[in-house]
């Protein structure tokens, strides 16, 4: 019973089982009562033939045939006939049934031999009293096999409404079965399933406070009881998800804040010099806010002795010990407040640093401090080992700009003492030796004719120096006034345009930053040079400057359309031509000259050029 009380499953077998064997008993009793009135048919068929046998007795006698003994002996067989007689049956009702139609037959049969046969026998040889004495004992006879017939009909009847009852009783018992069953299931299992139908539907709109409630032992009831324990797990751990994932949420927004401020920093980082209290301590300001860090301290190392120097420090109560602007408060003060005097945080005695280096390549670059309260995460601790390698980016390169500057400087005025020397010293120089020339012959009072030549040599020096230095002046104007050679090239144009009255053409096809400055130099003045023997020997109508870079070699080619070089094969040696040469020969560059063919002269250069890096030291 407890299996039963307790065990859902075990409670729809017993319905199963029980409505099933309900079904089978009745249909047993049905067969079996089905088969108890098997022969009552024949038997009530056969007691017609004894009627219709007895009725033509009577008719044989009402003729005075001659034959109803042998009626009476068929009439005998057929009353002797075991088809007459009820088989007795297992049940109360069928063997008392069989009894009473046994015994009716057994009257039947001793009224037929003790009473028909005689008064048959006495009318086969009698007269008529005889005739009607066996007349009426043949019509009694025929009653007694009415009242037979009857017994067996009402005996078949009987069975046929008892087995109508016991389908009627077996049917109302399966009938109630059903009903229990379906109460039972209904508040077993229905109500159940749909309560459970209902918490999954919350559980899939991520609901977990819904609660079953079974208090009942059986397989529901500890389902319920296991789904309200998960659920309770499940409620827990989301809420913990929840709570998790909008940390995480929180944590990552805060970060790609401070990505966002790091980027909208880059520029102000890599572009304000070396100043970086400008540009780098409110960047550290509004990080120390979104990470919730700080203070920050920047060092950098001196490479020579080792020695690390605080030069930045967001938050500091003083200024750090190189600070080179007493007027900046952007280490003592916050944003809002560049007086310094207000909103200074305290660092917490309780306070940790971490300290990332600065590295870019090989070169140890300095130190940043980050002084924290909670440990950063590994995420935040990514996101400042990124603020120290952009920071060390930084450095390095105005590191390396300030050093590229001052050997540019350094390279500029080495050019510029080159220039000097290559031309207007050595004009200088012969200009000092024909005054000693001058001095000697006045010593030596030599005629006025022969000084006079000598002060001409001297005027026309004075006129050489003079315009080698104005050329020099003009080239270096050019180059110090824009950035590049393109620039100087164009207004070298413009200048002998005007003076030639005629636009130069101008086709300028080379990468940036492709040449140094030495190579730019060099290439400006022979471009000058060969642009000012234009002016004064070509009379041409037409000229144009190309300068093109093609499969790693740089073409220079100033062309006009003048009178042309006397001797194409050995141009004149004229002073012009000979300093072209040895500019040309300074830059490893190859120098022709000859006569275009459709008129005019060609001057055209060759070189690879060997430009100088921005970094050589090393590569970041």
């Amino acid at each position: 019973m407890n299996a039963l009380r307790h065990s859902l499953v075990a409670r729809i077998v017993a319905y199963l089982v029980l409505i099933s064997s309900l079904a089978l008993a009745s249909i047993g009793l049905t067969v079996v009562m089905a088969n108890s009135t098997r022969g009552n048919a024949a038997a009530i068929n056969e007691a017609g033939a004894l009627r219709l046998a007895g009725a033509r007795i009577i008719h044989a006698l009402s003729l005075a045939d001659a034959e109803p003994l042998d009626r009476v002996l068929a009439l005998e067989n057929r009353l002797d006939s075991t088809t007459l007689e009820a088989r007795s049956h297992c049940d109360v009702i069928g063997r008392q049934a069989a009894d009473n139609i046994n015994a009716a037959l057994e009257q039947l049969r001793d009224r037929f031999h003790r009473h028909v046969v005689p008064a048959v026998d006495a009318a086969e040889n009698g007269g008529r009293a005889q005739r009607t004495r066996a007349t009426a004992q043949l019509n009694a006879y025929i009653r007694e096999v009415d009242r037979f017939v009857a017994l067996r009909a009402r005996t078949t009847e009987a069975r046929i409404s008892l087995m109508g009852t016991t389908q009627v009783v077996f049917l109302g018992i399966v009938a109630l079965l059903l009903l229990v069953a379906l109460v039972d299931m209904r508040r077993s299992l229905a109500r159940p399933v749909r309560r459970l139908m209902e918490l999954s539907r919350q559980f899939s709109q991520r609901r977990f406070d819904g609660r079953s409630h079974f208090a009942s032992r059986n397989e529901m009831g500890k389902l319920g009881r296991t789904l309200d324990h998960m659920a309770a797990e499940l409620d827990v751990s989301y809420q913990a998800l929840e709570d998790r994932v909008a940390q995480k949420t929180a944590e990552l927004e805060r970060h790609n804040h401070a990505l966002q401020i790091i980027h909208d920093s880059s520029h102000a980082l890599y572009g304000g010099g070396n100043d970086l209290c400008a540009s780098a301590a409110p960047l550290l300001r509004r990080l120390e806010n979104v990470l919730d860090i700080g203070p920050i301290v920047l060092s950098l190392h001196n490479e020579h002795d080792g020695s690390d120097m605080e030069i930045l420090a967001t938050h500091s109560p003083e200024r750090p010990l190189y600070c080179r602007d007493l007027d900046c408060f952007a280490c003592l003060g916050t944003d809002d407040d560049t007086s310094g005097a207000n909103n200074i945080p305290l660092v917490d005695a309780n306070a940790r640093a971490l300290v990332l280096p600065m590295v870019a390549g090989r070169l140890t670059l300095g130190y940043l401090t980050v002084s924290y309260l909670k440990a950063p995460g590994a995420s935040t601790h990514r996101l400042l080992n990124t603020l120290a390698d952009q920071l060390a980016t930084a450095i390095y390169l105005e590191q390396r700009i300030e050093e590229q500057q001052q050997l540019s400087l350094i390279k500029e005025r080495t050019i510029i003492a080159r220039e000097l020397h290559d031309s207007l010293a050595q004009s200088l120089s012969y200009l000092k030796m024909q005054v000693a020339r001058l001095e000697r012959m006045q010593t030596k009072g030599l005629p006025a004719e022969r000084q006079t030549e000598v002060i001409g040599d001297l005027r026309e020096g004075l006129n050489s120096a003079y315009r080698q230095l104005r050329e020099l002046l003009t080239t270096f104007r050019l180059s110090l006034d824009k950035s590049g050679l393109q620039p100087a090239l164009e207004q070298t144009v413009q200048e002998f345009s005007e003076r030639l009255e005629f636009d130069i053409e101008l086709i300028y096809q080379v990468p940036p930053h492709l040449l140094s400055a030495n190579e730019e130099v060099h290439l400006l003045q022979i471009t000058r040079e060969a642009l000012a023997n234009t002016v004064k020997h070509a009379h041409a109508h037409w000229a144009r400057v190309s300068l093109t870079f093609r499969q790693a070699r740089l073409h220079l080619a100033i062309e006009d359309d003048g009178i042309g070089l006397e001797n194409d094969d050995s141009p004149p040696m004229h002073y012009g031509l000979v300093i072209m040469r040895d500019r040309a020969r300074h830059i490893d560059a190859q120098l022709d000259l000859h006569n275009r063919a459709g008129g005019g002269t060609g001057v055209h250069l060759y070189m690879t050029p060997l430009a100088d890096r921005l970094i050589k030291e090393e590569s970041l």
